[in-house]
């Protein structure tokens, strides 16, 4: 399933970026088919990987490792709709969908950290709070058709709290928990600071999708008395996490991992793509160019890295191995090259700059390719089945 959820999440990118290139989509298409059919899954089944592991406990239940699967039929309907193919019933059948697995969902993660022996790791909160922003995302949706008047800024508060709500918490919390493994070198403050932190994320989280909704000039005053608190809260939990990073592990070490300088390049996009949210919100920047901007500069730097470290983990799960090793070290190649040229594409779209999304190709497509001769070498090791007399 795992492995499923990252090559489907990978070719939904790729698929993305080459119908931007020949036509004119959607831009809401466009986006819930990153974010609904892509992301949404794959961190969805990101999660029940890391719970049972934060928390010291067996496996997720099948049901629970298949909320991926539903969460991916959901998107799909939304895609769809703003596609054309779909009336609007069908969104808010997704989102509907949505809401009762992410309850169910919430169940199964508050259940399995109160069962704990002892104190579960605190990043399993980080992914409690992620989820109740998907949710307050996800519950705006039918309001909008009922109060047509506050489309644009329930739209907004949408976006932001799907984005830096629920996909920037879990990030946040899951680099804290992944960047430790990859390097082989535990971050000794890395709970105290989950811990300390998750209050401002939260806080900064809610400031801004609340500062982006009053889009209104009238209330310019209200707009920046909550964005610039929020984006400042945002940005000081980020550089906290990158300057721990830098005095822990060091630019050469991340730099020479391919996992590692993936994933350093992802926070250090998201802080560059919040300091841009300052500038969007100043009237600098448009608006419509920070969602691909979102997608390249932190997201496909933050999938691939992750990826890059947790398949091999999800093509040979058990103890350590010579194969894993090798998957490792296949799929990390050109992982600083990739970080350059996803910033710079990131960049480029969030100055309208339609070059960068042939950047994102030639990053993208590198990994794709990494990824399908991990997966041929993972085949040719495999032993052949043995013949039925």
């Amino acid at each position: 399933m795992l492995i499923y959820l990252g090559c489907s999440a990978l070719a939904a990118f790729l698929f993305n970026i080459v119908l931007q290139l020949v036509g004119e989509p959607s831009p809401l298409a466009m986006a819930h088919l990153v974010f609904t059919v892509a992301i949404l899954p794959l961190i969805v089944g990101a999660i029940t990987h890391f719970v049972p592991v934060l928390t010291r406990s067996g496996g997720a239940h099948r049901a629970v490792q298949a909320l991926p699967v539903l969460f991916q039929i959901a998107g799909l309907l939304a895609f769809f709709h703003f596609h054309g193919w779909f009336a609007r019933g069908a969104l808010h059948a997704a989102a509907g969908l949505l809401l009762l697995a992410c309850a169910g969902f919430v169940v199964w993660m508050v259940r399995r950290a109160r069962r704990t022996l002892g104190k579960p790791h605190p990043c399993w909160r980080w992914y409690l709070a992620a989820v109740a922003c998907l949710i307050v995302g996800l519950a705006i949706v039918p309001v909008m058709d009922y109060w047509p008047d506050m489309w644009l800024s329930l739209r907004l508060l949408h976006l932001h709290l799907n984005t830096l709500g629920f996909i920037g918490l879990t990030a946040i919390g899951t680099l804290q928990v992944l960047m430790p493994t990859i390097l082989a070198g535990p971050d000794v403050e890395a709970s105290a600071r989950l811990r300390d932190d998750l209050a401002p994320a939260v806080a900064g989280v809610f400031l801004i999708a609340l500062g982006a909704a009053v889009w209104s000039p009238e209330w310019r005053l209200v707009r920046w008395t909550l964005l610039l608190p929020g984006s400042l809260c945002l940005l000081y939990v980020i550089g906290r996490l990158a300057l721990a990073w830098i005095r822990r592990y060091g630019w050469s070490s991340m730099a020479g991992n391919g996992a590692a300088a993936s994933l350093a390049g992802a926070v250090g996009g998201l802080l560059l793509l919040v300091a841009l949210g300052i500038a969007h919100g100043l009237g600098r920047l448009n608006g419509h160019d920070a969602v691909p901007a979102f997608i390249a500069g932190f997201l496909l730097p933050l999938v691939t890295g992750a990826l890059t470290q947790l398949l091999p983990v999800w093509c040979t799960p058990g103890k350590r191995t010579a194969m894993r090793d090798r998957l490792h070290a296949t799929l990390g190649l050109g992982g600083v090259f990739r970080v350059f040229v996803f910033a710079a594409s990131g960049v480029a779209l969030a100055l309208g700059q339609r070059a960068g999304l042939w950047l994102c190709v030639a990053g993208l497509l590198s990994f794709v390719a990494l990824v399908l001769r991990a997966l041929i070498m993972l085949l040719l090791s495999a032993p052949p089945a043995e013949k039925i007399p």
